[in-house]
């Protein structure tokens, strides 16, 4: 498999291949809505292990209890009957006893390679047994690879650095690397030089650019330039742009984050849509049971899931923590996550498209029963975090879903935020390409009790503010006429929406 590979040059890696037995485990396909569901999908794996080590049983090393532990595994997960069933212990002790067994017939220490350890633990979180799953996998962990005598070295690989209180309890041997580390920089993806040397051999050398635009970005500690392997080898296999890493793992607990963040969370996601940058704190370890309240654990999670890259680092010093910059990795993840936002408006009961048709046809009273039928059907969902938009820059979050509301608007109109124009800052605006198109100018506001009593109010204040604060110069400016420029003021109470 590896001769004349890169790897081969290194005579001391050569030595030791082959010489140390090897367990690999998977739990990438661990899902279910409850802990015994879970259970089952990790004996089917471990059962998959020892399938692959089945010869041991013709040794004559094992004792006949012990050749009966190969077959138990199996009955596990489609037998219930208490009398046959392998009890929860025996199946958090699988990998040590496998390593014990692999051990007197190899004399050496095993490998252990366990991937995507994190899967049954987000699935976990996000469909509620958590405290339930937490002391089974606790103590898978700690039989495998802190008490396990028959271990010579272990590699754990997974999106989320589960914080060391929940699950590594005692581990004093852990040596962990993330996005943020320099260490194995150029062993995440593959390199620009081996991209461009890959283009060049498959004939596509003139990509090179737009290969860049599509799927560089990855930063990994001081690592630049770093490209997802599955994305290069699909374009290398069809010569086709798309968005392939995206469809690869799936991004629930991202999603969820998201959606249930506060405003800034989702001010700071509008910042990323429009392709800009942000600086914040970032924590890389996650305490699922604090993520609702942790921002910074939230955007940790983003950048080790690919999502976001590093483009600058402030130093920590004795007062501040680092700050990092960071923006969107490349077209393929911004494509993504229009997807993952226009998905969620699919999930209501009204069509996504319906807005723009509104919109477009000037038919304000549909803008009104479309806007008000979606922030009951989606407001408490994108909104239901524990520090709710409504008490922290709320206009900011309402501003937020009508940009993705007309996102689908962007092949006709330049879409624009938070720009200034006369003599102030205005909300959206929608600039045709088209000459003979309308333009369209947004402010938002949120109700103030003490000098509104009505949403309606509201609205006339919004559309004030657009004449006051001379929104339109802008347009006018670039040959738009005055009376090809629509202005809308959007009202908001709660759930509650007026438009005029």
């Amino acid at each position: 498999l590896f001769e004349g590979l890169a790897i081969w040059k290194y005579k001391r890696f050569r030595r030791i291949q082959g010489t140390y037995p090897v367990i690999f485990l998977s739990l990438a396909g661990v899902k279910g809505s409850d802990v015994r569901s879970v259970k089952n999908g990790i004996a089917d794996a471990v059962a998959a292990v020892y399938e692959e080590h089945r010869y041991l049983k013709r040794t004559g090393l094992l004792r006949e209890e012990e050749k009966r532990e190969f077959d138990a595994f199996h009955l596990y997960s489609i037998d219930t009957s208490p009398d046959k069933r392998l009890d929860d212990y025996a199946l958090a002790a699988s990998l040590k006893t496998l390593s014990m067994y692999l051990g007197r017939y190899y004399k050496e220490k095993t490998l252990i390679f366990l991937d995507e350890y994190d899967t049954p633990l987000q699935e976990a979180y996000l469909s509620g047994y958590w405290d339930e799953l937490v002391p089974f996998i606790r103590t898978f962990f700690n039989l495998s690879f802190k008490t396990n005598p028959y271990l010579e070295r272990a590699l754990l690989t997974g999106i989320t650095r589960v914080s060391k209180e929940s699950i590594f309890s005692d581990f004093n041997n852990l040596e962990v690397v993330t996005a943020t580390s320099g260490k194995y920089g150029t062993s995440f993806g593959f390199t620009g030089q081996e991209v461009k040397a890959s283009l060049g051999r498959f004939g596509l050398s003139e990509s090179l650019e737009r290969v860049r635009f599509w799927y560089d970005g990855f930063c990994f500690g001081g690592q630049k330039d770093i490209y997802n392997p599955w994305s290069i080898t699909k374009y290398l296999d069809t010569g086709k742009f798309g968005t392939y890493w995206a469809n690869t793992s799936s991004n629930g607990l991202a999603g969820r984050l998201i959606r249930e963040g506060d405003a800034g969370v989702k001010a700071a996601m509008e910042e990323l849509l429009e392709g800009n940058s942000i600086t914040v704190r970032l924590e890389e370890e996650i305490v699922f049971e604090q993520l609702e309240d942790n921002t910074e654990a939230i955007f940790g999670l983003l950048l080790a899931t690919g999502y976001l890259r590093v483009d600058g680092v402030t130093e920590e010093d004795e007062e501040e923590d680092a700050r990092y910059q960071l923006s969107m990795t490349n077209l393929e993840v911004r494509k993504e996550f229009h997807r993952m936002i226009q998905g969620w408006f699919k999930k209501s009961s009204v069509r996504y498209n319906d807005f723009i048709k509104a919109l477009l046809a000037n038919d304000v009273g549909h803008m009104n029963r479309y806007m008000n039928q979606m922030s009951a059907a989606v407001f408490s969902s994108f909104d239901a975090g524990r520090r709710p938009s409504a008490q922290a820059e709320p206009e900011r979050f309402y501003h937020g879903f009508v940009l993705g509301l007309i996102a689908d608007a962007d092949l006709d109109y330049r879409i624009t935020s938070n720009r200034e124009s006369g003599l102030g800052r205005y909300d959206v605006v929608l600039e045709p390409k088209r000459t003979d198109a309308d333009a369209y100018v947004f402010e938002f506001k949120v109700i103030e009790p003490d000098v509104e009593k009505t949403l309606y109010e509201t609205v006339q204040n919004a559309l004030r503010q657009i004449e006051e604060k001379d929104y339109d110069r802008d347009l006018l400016l670039r040959g738009i006429p005055k009376e090809r420029i629509r202005h809308y003021g959007f009202a908001f109470e709660g759930k509650k929406v007026l438009i005029g």
